[in-house]
């Protein structure tokens, strides 16, 4: 076994570059547009100051930047906004109305449709729309069978991913891995010129996740378990005997420590309302109408010596607190509802849409923050809010683009142009597949059409956009460029070929393919997929085989995302929503991905060494 010479200085550094990026990307406290930016300005600031040359060439700095004008970056954007213009015009609600029905005469079947649905439909657009499609309808089909949504909900998310993998612009990192390849001249991939080692293996997987996942989960309740309103409104009145009698608002509010809200005061025979304006005073007979918990409503009695009331009767054993006519949903945050990042108070979230947020779950488990602390927590995609509000008002937030209400209802949007925006996604696909136009070129025709035919506005394609995932592939491009003219990619090729020295060339693809699986459940798969790229083309190169079968190692590997739930924002969504725990993950994405590993590497090795 040969140990390939040390290599340059500045190979070194990319090199440590890519250690910390990886670092950065895993550092939750840490946004990962900034961890983005940073591995760019950091790599553009070392190669200014201590310029390099390659073979009498100098590299330029702004090279680093041309991620940002990707034709694989241009296509991921197009493809979000065409993923949400499905969505927006709800070009896909008559499968999920079937679907629903569907449900209710055959679970079994139902459940194994929805994973071929799912994958399906992962394959031509982003996979979120698709989750953020069927995750309510098979909420709705556990609350009103009253049966156990954890068979249904991982599984599901699961298959997305295992969907994706089947063409090139399935996911984004497909689409990177592709492009990358492209440029370096090592292979160029029509859009379903791998469909058939991911469709073998998607079989396989299908069936693992219908037979036997579901009997691997146990049973989990979501993390909105009672539907049974928590805030109820409720008045204060005020006797003689009452400590707050003859203070001020700002007095009895301070009694509270800060506690109390008051909506509005009545007063007098004729219950006028007063506004509660910090100096008003409170008189014998004034109610106060507050709106909060019940041991807060209680404690707020006792405190303030007042008598608590529920419209005319006092709340007592026999005129318990009821909240008429208010119902509780989950909001989930997903890419494109604009509150991602920021904080509810930033967004005017609650006051926007009159509701009360009561609870804010996130990784599977409700926050420990006080109530008032969950308009100042910064919101993670990903993330459940527990709200309640009228049923008119939980009705008018499904309306709303961008935002994934969960309240067992099954109503989906569907609009005139719908056909419109399924057309326009077949017209890419097709165009695609038939080279008439390249992939960059009619995914940005496509949304010419939708922002035209007003399936969308600028507004709304806008919101269809994530800065994350922008910044991120600009990022991996520039790491993968620095590491393939710095000679970084060659000698980590070079040390992996010297540590499998003594396999055949199918293990070596095999071990490429599970180090990308197991670093795609650590870090960003956007990252792992272009760090690897330009590893497998240097391994190839040290073989002397075609770079193809390595290349696809690399896409499929950085596709196994399955067994972490942050290893994939829909893993994330999933894992709220269904209420699992990161151990489900494991339990069922690890024998997973070593079946895929298995069938992939037996594939790839068949139909390509």
């Amino acid at each position: 076994m040969n140990i390939p010479d040390i290599p340059n200085n500045h190979a070194l550094a990319v090199l440590l570059i890519t250690v910390l990026a990886l670092y950065l990307f895993r550092r939750e406290d840490i946004p990962l547009e900034t961890s983005s930016l940073a591995v760019i300005a950091i790599l553009a600031v070392m190669f200014a100051v201590f310029p390099f040359s390659v073979d009498g060439v100098h590299f330029e700095p702004s090279a680093l930047f041309f991620g940002f004008g990707h034709e694989a970056l241009v296509t991921v954007c197009s493809l979000m906004i065409i993923g949400h213009g499905i969505v927006r015009t709800g070009a896909l609600e008559p499968i999920g109305r079937y679907l629903a029905k569907l449900w209710k005469i055959s679970p079994a079947l139902s459940l194994l449709i929805t994973l071929v649905l799912a994958g399906t439909l992962s394959a031509f657009i982003n996979n979120t729309p698709v989750v953020v499609l069927l995750l309510p309808i098979l909420i709705s089909v556990s609350l009103r069978t009253k049966t156990d949504s954890s068979p249904m909900l991982l599984p599901m998310g699961l298959a997305t991913l295992v969907g994706g993998m089947a063409t090139t612009i399935g996911t984004s990192t497909n689409l990177l891995v592709v492009s990358i390849a492209k440029n370096m001249g090592a292979a160029e991939f029509g859009l379903f010129d791998f469909a058939q080692p991911a469709l073998i293996a998607a079989v396989v997987a299908i069936a693992y996740l219908w037979i036997i996942a579901p009997k691997l989960l146990p049973s989990r309740s979501p993390s909105m378990p009672d539907t049974s309103p928590r805030i109820f409104s409720a008045y204060l009145n005020i006797n003689e005997e009452s400590t707050s009698n003859e203070k001020t608002i700002t007095e009895i509010i301070a009694l509270t420590d800060g506690q109390l809200k008051i909506e509005s005061i009545q007063r007098g025979p004729e219950n006028r309302n007063i506004v509660p304006l910090p100096d008003t005073v409170l008189v014998v007979g004034d109610r106060l109408k507050v709106h909060d918990y019940p041991d807060r409503l209680k404690e707020y009695e006792t405190v303030l010596g007042a008598t608590l009331f529920s419209g005319q009767h006092k709340v007592d054993e026999d005129h318990p607190l009821k909240a008429e006519k208010q119902i509780l949903a989950e909001i989930v945050i997903v890419a494109g509802s604009g509150i991602e990042g920021r904080t509810l108070q930033e967004a005017n979230f609650i006051n926007k849409h009159a509701i009360t947020v009561v609870a804010l779950h996130r990784a599977g488990k409700a926050m420990e923050i006080g109530r008032n602390g969950i308009g100042k927590t910064r919101l993670k995609i990903g993330d459940v809010l527990l709200v309640q509000g009228e049923i008119e008002q939980i009705a008018a937030l499904k309306e709303k683009p961008g935002l994934l209400v969960i309240d067992g209802a099954e109503s989906l949007p569907q609009t005139s142009k719908a056909p419109i925006a399924l057309g326009t996604l077949l017209a890419v696909v097709v165009s695609s597949a038939l080279g008439i136009l390249p992939i960059e070129i009619s995914s940005v025709c496509g949304v010419l059409i939708l922002l035209l035919t007003k399936c969308l506005d600028w507004q709304e394609a806008s919101s269809a956009l994530s800065t994350q995932v922008i910044l991120i592939v600009a990022a991996s491009l520039a790491l993968g460029s620095a590491m393939m003219m710095t000679g970084g990619a060659e000698y980590i090729a070079q040390v992996f070929v010297a540590v499998s020295y003594g396999l055949p060339p199918g293990g070596v693809l095999a071990s490429l393919m599970l180090l990308l699986a197991i670093l795609t459940n650590i870090v960003s798969n956007n990252a792992a997929a272009v760090i690897g790229t330009p590893i497998a083309i240097s391994v190839a190169s040290q073989l002397n085989l075609s770079p193809e079968p390595f290349i696809l190692a690399v896409l499929f590997g950085a596709n196994l995302s399955y067994a972490t739930p942050m290893a994939y924002k829909t893993n994330l969504l999933v894992m709220n929503a269904g209420g699992y725990k990161f151990s489900d993950f494991m339990r069922i994405g690890i024998p997973l991905i070593l079946l895929m590993w298995v069938t992939l590497s037996l594939l790839l090795s068949w139909m390509y060494l």
